[in-house]
């Protein structure tokens, strides 16, 4: 046995004893614990979907090694979906009412969680989501079974701010996906660059799956300091490609890319993002005995290392084990109680699950594009700030109880 493990276990009996746990009553339960994986099976989405599935699947195998959630294994539920809003629903609700999940989790776009969210109670489950963005999901699109664990607008946006202020550009351009999370963010960032006394010359939308963005370009060639970007999967990649064919991002001061320049699209983008700024909520290089651990046992089951999205996820389910085991429970409603305003270590460290929106309030970091010695590129971290300095205080708009 080795030392880690003996300390985990030791750790494990330490939470029991908190929760007042003298028997492993869960463990009387022979039938597994039920996790619906959500993913999207067309579309520019499609790529990052498979990378959801793979990584979500290793996570599992990873927390029933260390013996599930109270003697009971993790059971994966799988249900892929076409991208649409309604095809969201339609798998959560077939995962519910046929899996026979309790706890749904994976790849979600923001207008899908916000779909999803008002009916996970007729559904008697729980959605933890380490995908979403949009911040109507903290505000007036929160619901009291819907917990998020990755990092909001609000937060990349107050990530940002510290670069906006050094920058001291005066004029942006934009350029971003035209769906929830996207106006979402272009929304918060104007604000900020207004509030700072800039000016927003182009706020630009493209529709999801544009393959030719040359009339795009043409426009945000026109003259200003800086430029952001918050287009993803595909959609980033055709973008960053055709800006480097002519040199746009030579024409700024700054780039900053949200989910633009991301970890797992990196080795695609090449030396078409070098030099941009993205946003990072995590990297495998994060100190933190638990994530050093996580990282080699997921790039033994994966051949790769964990992507922020995995680390969110696993975040995620470690709160949930912690949630049911405080609840002594599977059921919906206990879980849920036992999760509102719970602490408990995870791969990202000491994290807390905001009660009064269902936000847990995690660490978020800035990390710039280089090139690596071996000519690669990569990613450093810039700064690595916790969630206390960058989430907003919980919205009245948000009901959760």
């Amino acid at each position: 046995m080795t030392f880690l493990l003996r300390r985990q276990i030791a750790a494990g009996a330490a939470l029991l004893a908190a929760f007042g746990l003298g028997a492993p009553a869960l463990a009387q339960n022979p039938q597994p614990i039920k996790v619906g994986l959500m993913s999207i099976d067309s579309g520019p989405f499609t790529f990052h979907g498979k990378l959801i599935e793979q990584g979500v699947k290793a996570i599992v195998e990873i927390l029933n090694s260390e013996g599930g959630i109270e003697g009971r294994k993790l059971e994966i539920v799988q249900q892929s979906n076409s991208g649409s809003p309604a095809a969201a629903v339609a798998a959560a609700t077939k995962l519910a009412q046929q899996g026979g999940v309790s706890v749904i989790t994976g790849q979600l776009l923001s207008s899908h969680s916000m779909a999803i969210s008002p009916k996970l109670e007729q559904l008697n489950a729980l959605l933890i989501d380490g995908y979403a963005q949009a911040n109507d999901l903290m505000t007036r699109s929160c619901s009291p079974n819907y917990f998020r664990v990755n990092t909001p607008d609000a937060a990349t946006t107050r990530m940002m701010q510290d670069f906006v202020k050094a920058s001291k550009a005066q004029t942006w351009n934009l350029i971003s996906a035209d769906y929830a999370a996207g106006r979402s963010f272009a929304d918060s960032f104007s604000q900020l660059v207004v509030g700072l006394g800039g000016k927003v010359n182009e706020n630009l939308f493209s529709p999801m799956g544009t393959s030719d963005f040359g009339s795009f370009i043409s426009q945000l060639g026109k003259p200003a300091d800086a430029l952001v970007v918050s287009l993803f999967m595909s959609d980033g990649a055709s973008f960053a490609k055709q800006s480097h064919q002519f040199g746009l991002f030579d024409k700024y001061k700054m780039v900053i890319g949200n989910g633009f320049a991301t970890d797992f699209q990196l080795e695609q983008h090449g030396d078409n993002v070098l030099g941009v700024i993205n946003t990072l909520s995590y990297s495998a290089d994060l100190p933190g005995e638990r994530n050093q651990w996580f990282v080699r046992e997921f790039e033994r089951r994966t051949g790769r290392k964990p992507l922020y999205n995995d680390s969110d996820i696993m975040s995620g389910l470690e709160l949930y084990r912690a949630a049911v085991i405080k609840a002594k429970s599977t059921e919906t409603a206990a879980v849920r109680k036992a999760m509102e305003g719970m602490k408990a270590p995870t791969v990202l460290g000491d994290i807390e699950m905001r009660a009064a929106d269902h936000t847990a309030i995690r660490p978020h970091g800035m990390a710039q594009v280089v090139r690596a010695p071996n000519g690669k590129t990569t990613f450093k971290m810039i700064t690595y700030r916790p969630g206390s300095e960058i989430y907003p205080p919980p919205s009245p708009e948000c009901k959760v109880s």
